[in-house]
């Protein structure tokens, strides 16, 4: 995970080990028209936290396009139609085996899994995807194990010609079409975003993405929307032996945050000692955020902010 925060506070400490949170990125096979026929690449799906949809947007003869022109739209929308048509057939087969054991008397768990599929049936049937129906906890423990991959978070990412990179009218453009709750959308050129890696300093790839209109690098901007999209937040831990990220989900409470280090740590929590990063950053040091009256004692029932700097206390 690329998270600036992480570099600040690798400066200031000077830790003999530095540590990022870290996401696993697998890359699918192609996904081509009708293969939901040959349904190997769902598996890989279903296995998968969120989906990221890499769509060109480029003009580029040299660059084949299997569809014969680039049009971002129709490239999203075969996608889409492909995983819904994926969701459609298991619901279709799964009714039919609720059905088909109706000989006998339904239990309370079968009723209630007959009623979730039927509505998730007309959801697919009008080419909407399974994110976009409210689920209640209850519902989810019924479908725990079913590999629907519309109900995933997806995340689009528009890959446009270099001369467009600091442009956001292809952008806006979709977003007004696709962005909707569990859909992300971002830009990249793939092509600079290439160049600016093969640069030598910090100080060149600033000025290089400032004259291409990049306001920062989009393995940044994909960190983000990655850990956005997977309902993840980043706390640390810092010292001169180490600066490390931890990811932990958001909305998640101190010894939850703390077994993410280790298991003991949840087990025999008494309490968490949190400072802010912006405090930290603005007074320069641990000490001074303390003398400021900003160094946080919480207890069991805190929630982790975002960038939280968390020291732990607990016996066993």
């Amino acid at each position: 995970i690329q998270d600036g925060r992480f570099e600040r506070l690798a400066a200031m400490y000077n830790p003999k080990k530095r540590t990022r949170a870290r996401i696993n990125i697998d890359l699918l096979p192609r996904m081509e028209l009708d293969s939901t026929a040959e349904s190997d690449i769902f598996k890989n799906i279903a296995d998968t936290d969120a989906l990221c949809h890499v769509v060109r947007a480029f003009t580029d003869e040299s660059v084949y396009h299997v569809s014969g022109s680039v049009d971002p739209s129709r490239d999203i929308e075969r996608i889409d139609s492909e995983l819904i048509l994926h969701d459609m057939l298991f619901v279709e087969k799964r009714l039919e085996r609720l059905a088909a054991v109706k000989k006998k008397p339904a239990t309370e768990t079968a009723k209630k899994e007959e009623a979730l599929l039927l509505r998730f049936k007309e959801c697919l049937d009008a080419g909407r995807p399974l994110r976009t129906e409210a689920v209640s906890e209850d519902e989810k423990k019924l479908i725990a194990s079913y590999p629907f991959v519309t109900m995933k978070p997806m995340l689009l990412v528009l890959n446009v010609d270099d001369g467009k990179a600091g442009s956001r009218d292809a952008l806006d453009a979709l977003a007004s079409r696709y962005v909707r709750p569990g859909v992300a959308l971002m830009q990249i050129s793939a092509k600079l975003e290439l160049e600016i890696a093969a640069l030598d300093s910090a100080e060149e790839r600033a000025e290089f993405m400032e004259a291409a209109g990049i306001a920062e690098p989009a393995v940044n901007l994909l960190s983000r929307l990655c850990m956005e999209s997977l309902g993840l937040i980043s706390y640390f831990t810092v010292g001169e032996d180490e600066v490390r990220q931890w990811q932990v989900r958001r909305g998640a409470l101190a010894p939850e945050a703390g077994g993410v280090i280790h298991t003991d740590i949840a087990r025999g929590f008494i309490r968490a000692e949190v400072i802010k990063y912006d405090d930290l950053v603005a007074l320069g040091s641990e000490e001074a955020v303390k003398k400021a009256g900003k160094l946080g004692v919480m207890g069991k029932d805190y929630a982790v902010q975002d960038g939280d700097i968390m020291n732990f206390r607990f016996n066993v």
